[in-house]
């Protein structure tokens, strides 16, 4: 009686065993198929990049700027700049499905004017003021559509030396004449649907990119992307809050291009 009792006890426990370790095997499998919210959340918000297209071209668009390379001012302060359009609209919203997928000014197209790599200022009237400090300065300009992508051909830009004061210093040393990078977009700060898609966009001056050849690095929050064409992109999947763009001009083997601006940070802001 006893050992009838002894193996009844015995072939039960070794029951639940086997049910307790099917049982874990079964929620590990599950949980292998199943990914957590946690994971799924974090699969979500990878970062990527993909190039822009669909874009008016507008191959003929010109801008130009009747001022010498080197324009000298005896004093700093307010200056006019006149600027010169053809076959392009300033205030005029470009045509085409990207104005609803990006960010886009409701003035219209514009002029992006840069001054020593610094965050742009935005012109929908061909002339204007802008405000020039003594010292030796750096100015790019070109076209810009609704959306802030550059027109990028070789008359849609405008670059000058401005050299302002008595006695003006160049704590920069730019070769105007070597490969340069131009940061543009993204900008400031994106709120709702204007966060979803980021605008990724620069100008280079004096080279071009290939696979072979010069590159861009855009880090983006720590992530790395190895641009090889002068072409807008897409950027996607970006957490709410600030996020870091880094650009670098790099040679064919991958070392940063000597420039004072072939490597530039800026930090935008998301919100919901």
């Amino acid at each position: 009686m006893k050992t009838y009792y002894l193996t009844t006890l015995i072939l039960s426990l070794s029951i639940t065993l086997i049910g307790c370790k099917q049982q874990k095997k079964n929620v590990t499998e599950e949980e292998i198929a199943t990914p957590s919210v946690e994971e799924s959340i974090e699969i979500q918000q990878s970062i990527t990049i993909e190039k822009l297209e669909n874009s008016p071209v507008y191959t003929n668009a010109a801008l130009t700027l009747d001022l010498p390379e080197t324009i000298k001012i005896s004093q700093g302060g307010d200056m006019d700049f006149a600027f010169n359009l053809e076959n392009y609209e300033l205030g005029a919203q470009t045509q085409g499905p990207n104005s609803l997928k990006l960010a886009n000014s409701g003035k219209g197209q514009h002029i992006h004017f840069i001054l020593d790599n610094q965050p742009y200022s935005a012109h929908y009237e061909p002339r204007f003021k802008k405000e020039i400090p003594d010292g030796v300065h750096h100015l790019v300009a070109f076209l810009s559509r609704s959306y802030h992508e550059s027109v990028k051909n070789t008359n849609s830009v405008v670059v000058r030396k401005l050299m302002v004061g008595t006695n003006p210093q160049d704590s920069l040393g730019l070769d105007m004449k070597a490969p340069t990078l131009i940061y543009s977009r993204p900008k400031g700060e994106y709120t709702g649907k204007d966060a979803e898609n980021l605008l990724l966009d620069f100008f280079v001056l004096n080279t071009t990119l290939s696979k072979d050849g010069h590159k861009v690095r855009a880090t983006i929050n720590g992530e790395e992307f190895i641009i090889t064409e002068w072409a807008p992109q897409i950027i996607k999947g970006l957490p709410i809050g600030e996020v870091s763009i880094q650009l670098e001009l790099l040679d064919e083997t991958g070392t940063l291009i000597p420039g004072p601006f072939n490597k530039v940070t800026r930090t935008v802001l998301l919100k919901e």
